[in-house]
């Protein structure tokens, strides 16, 4: 009998489009942008309409391909989605460069917005070429998933700038450049400051936070809620999404009432954690952290969840529902039962995948749960 079920938000209940046109625009302007590399001949601008965003998605993540690949391996965070694919492209570029001492300095510390518009400066004396299919061709040879993706960019700077590095692996400088310049194009000028604690470097981005997709109607989905509850179901949050990004959305719809704060999951207490328990590495899905406070609950404090004996007791009673394998894993790890919806990224492609790793049931989309329970 299930008693509990935990939702993820990001194609479960909220479409992923907006994080991966958010995503495949900081990739973007990171390359093009004088506030980085530069290499656009053209001015860069923020009034981006929809059908320009589909091109730029289109060519940086080569018709989802990339975004395809790393989900299946396991990564479930846009931020690294975006480090991921920008440092490759970095790299690439800098090979263009062939100044093996120059590059040598470069990645011997920490690479920030003034070093990247450094770069930017010498790469534009050479008039290099930016190829978003090296990521695919870089990748596909590797077996690594996660924080491995993170090391085979080491690699690369080995094998093509002749250099050796560890400056890729680290979620450092350019890190954390990334995850800001993605957090200006998603919640836009007004809340950047709030998200990030840091002022905005190009102003002139509206945001998609207004701007939602639910994945069956927002009143459909609130029902359900409300069902659940009405049998009894604890029901909690496990999001890699930051908590405005979380918590705005869900007011907005009228959904945030039927939960207990307490159970509402986000990237922030991820990231809290990771802070304060350093040995434990990242702490972000598949590792189970997330799913483990909301099942805790946030005020049992954050050394509980971290500290957990798995398998839990009585967490057979507990239904995961995801979009993604980070999910599954996480799930099967605390000893939950794992309900999969082919609502994300890969729509029904997924199933064969779910199929392959014994998810206990597959779903057409969240409204299926409540004909399930």
């Amino acid at each position: 009998m299930i008693k509990t079920v935990l939702f993820d938000v990001d194609g479960v209940l909220l479409s992923e489009d907006h994080y991966f046109d958010a995503s495949a625009l900081t990739v973007w302007e990171l390359l093009i942008s004088d506030h980085y590399l530069g290499l656009a001949p053209l001015k860069f601008r923020t009034d981006v309409h929809r059908g320009e965003i589909k091109l730029i998605r289109s060519d940086v993540f080569q018709d989802d391909q990339v975004l395809s690949y790393l989900k299946s391996r396991g990564l479930n965070a846009n931020w690294d989605m975006i480090y991921l694919t920008f440092s490759c492209q970095l790299i690439e570029l800098l090979a263009q460069l062939d100044d093996r001492d120059r590059t040598a300095e470069w990645l011997s510390s920490p690479i920030d917005r003034s070093v990247l518009q450094e770069m930017g400066q010498a790469l534009r004396e050479v008039n290099p070429t930016i190829r978003y299919q090296a990521f695919l061709e870089n990748f596909h040879t590797t077996a690594e998933t996660k924080q491995g993706l993170m090391n085979h960019l080491d690699v690369l700077a080995r094998e093509k700038l002749g250099v050796e590095t560890s400056i890729f692996a680290e979620k450092g400088a350019l890190w954390l450049v990334c995850e800001h310049v993605s957090q200006e194009w998603y919640v836009g000028d007004s809340h950047v400051q709030q998200s990030t604690g840091r002022p905005s470097v190009q102003l002139g981005k509206k945001g998609f936070l207004a701007d939602e997709q639910t994945l069956a109607p927002a009143e459909e989905i609130a029902r359900l809620f409300s069902r659940l509850k009405e049998k009894e179901v604890t029901i909690g949050i496990g999001t890699g999404r930051p908590q405005l990004e979380t918590i705005q959305p869900f007011q907005h719809l009228n959904w945030l009432s039927y939960f207990d704060e307490n159970t509402v999951i986000t990237a922030d207490d991820v990231l809290r954690a990771q802070k304060a328990f350093t040995d434990k590495g990242s702490l972000s899905k598949p590792h189970p952290f997330t799913y483990v406070m909301a099942l805790l609950g946030r005020d049992r404090g954050e050394r509980s969840s971290v500290e957990a004996r798995l398998p839990m007791a009585g967490a057979d009673e507990v239904l995961v529902v995801g979009d993604s394998l980070a999910d599954l894993i996480a799930a099967r790890e605390i000893g939950c039962q794992f309900a999969a919806v082919l609502t994300g990224l890969s729509g029904e492609k997924a199933r064969a995948d779910f199929e392959k790793h014994e998810a206990d049931y597959i779903l057409d989309d969240v409204m299926e749960l409540e004909r399930l329970l």
